[in-house]
């Protein structure tokens, strides 16, 4: 499996590259606006990386979750997300229709519905993640200390 069809086309942005000559004022000191010149830069990457794939930053998100986590239900899922059941209850549809993914009945209370990646699935997710990976690390121009630091204190920025 290399390709997931998808209704909807994934809009890519540039990297916001800093223009010679502009005075930038109060925007250099604002973590803000240096995030979301990163976040445009770190998506490119993203792109570039699932080319072809035909795969969102969220849908990446919830099968990397559902893979580390087998059995995760779709609630948990949004709350891990930070998004409403419904729109967990659409990517757990989306997985399963695109033969990723499986609902199974939880195995001690059969109310509630659990998320399993299928072989195709597994196959899938190691490709995106070594795509992902190799192409994080490329965009980001940082050494394994500097990667380390910069998550520890996006983490503090998150919380």
């Amino acid at each position: 499996m290399t390709r997931l069809p998808s209704p909807h086309r994934p809009r890519v942005l540039a990297p916001i590259k800093r223009v010679k000559g502009i005075e930038y004022d109060v925007l250099d000191e604002l973590i803000g606006y240096s995030l979301r010149r990163a976040q445009v830069a770190m998506f490119f990457a993203f792109h570039t990386a699932t080319r072809g794939l035909e795969i969102t930053p969220p849908r990446f998100t919830a099968l990397v979750l559902v893979g580390a986590n087998p059995g995760i239900s779709q609630s948990t899922l949004g709350t891990v997300l930070g998004i409403a059941r419904s729109g967990a209850m659409m990517l757990a549809n989306w997985m399963v229709g695109r033969g990723v993914a499986e609902r199974r009945r939880h195995p001690e209370d059969g109310r509630v519905w659990g998320l399993y990646l299928t072989a195709a699935g597994e196959r899938f997710v190691l490709k995106m993640k070594r795509n992902v990976r190799a192409e994080d690390r490329k965009a980001s121009g940082l050494n394994a200390a500097e990667r380390r630091q910069l998550l520890r204190l996006l983490e503090k920025l998150a919380v």
